[in-house]
Parts: structure tokens; sequence; C-alpha cells
């Protein structure tokens, strides 16, 4: 039983060896690893600060591009609303200025008419003249043709100038 059960030299020497080697891993791993182990801490501490930090420049960025976006709408529909007004204005305009030169156009086809009128009516009135001018001519020459016809109208004349 000996093998089981340990004398107290090796457990003086073994507690020993234990306590040195404890205190060369404290000093020499101990330390090292503690120094690891925080400034990993640290590090995971500003990761997690980051992260929290970057989800709200995220939330934030969030906000102004949905801030943008309804701008960028709002002044949308004001460009549609401009557009679709000024394209009336055009149209109004046009139908204005299409209307003026109608009336224009009607007006100076009615001058032009009434110019053809009255140059057409002085027209048929210079060829009446010029028609009764040549049928009295004739019925004159027929009437006149004998001396006794002459003396008879000339007689007629004088008696209504005598008359008036």
């Amino acid at each position: 039983m000996e093998i089981v059960t340990p004398s107290i030299g090796l457990i003086f020497w073994t507690s020993i060896l234990f306590l040195i080697v404890l205190v060369v891993l404290g000093r020499v791993a101990f330390k090292p690893i503690a120094a690891a182990l925080k400034s990993r801490e640290e590090e995971i501490e500003k990761a997690l600060s980051a992260s929290s930090q970057a989800k709200e420049e995220v939330d934030t960025l969030k906000g102004e591009i949905d801030k943008m976006k309804k701008d960028a709408r709002a002044e949308r529909e004001q460009i549609l609303k401009e557009a679709k007004d000024a394209a009336s204005k055009i149209v109004s305009e046009a139908q204005e200025k299409a209307n003026e030169e109608r009336t224009k156009i009607v007006a100076s086809a009615q001058e032009a008419i009434q110019s053809e009128k009255h140059q057409a009516i002085a027209e048929v009135r210079k060829q009446v003249a010029s028609l009764s001018l040549d049928i009295a001519e004739k019925v004159i020459r027929q009437n006149l043709s004998s001396n006794d016809a002459q003396k008879k109208l000339v007689n007629q004349f004088l008696d209504e100038v005598n008359g008036n």
C-alpha cells in the first residue's frame, strides 16, 4: 500500500516544487496571460462600443436618408406641379395667340372681301354705265335717224326745261 499512500517527504517536496512552479509561472506566464486577457477584454469592449456607435450612426444615416427621400419626393412633386402649370400656361398662351391670329386673319379677309366687293361694284357700275351709254347711243341713233324725230326730241327737251 505504500504506492497509494504518499510519504511526508514526497508531499513536502511536491508542495515545494508546486510552489516554485506556481511562483515561476506567476511571474513568467500568469502576468502576460492576464495582461493578454485584459488587453483582449479592452479590445472587445472597444469593439462593442464601436459597434454600438456604428449602429447609432447607421440609425442616424437611415433617418437622414428617409428625410432626404421625403424631401426629394416633395421636390419632385413641386417640379411636376410647376411643369404642369408651365405647360398649361404655354397652351393657354398658344390658344390666345391662335385666337388673336384667327381674329386678325378674319378681319383682314373681311377687309379684303369688302375691298373686292367695292371694286366689283365699281366695275359693274362702270360696265353698266358703259352699256347704258352704248344702248342709249344706239336708241338715239335709231330714233334720231330722221329730221322729224330730231326736231321732236329737241322740242321735248325744251318743254321739260321750261317746265322745271
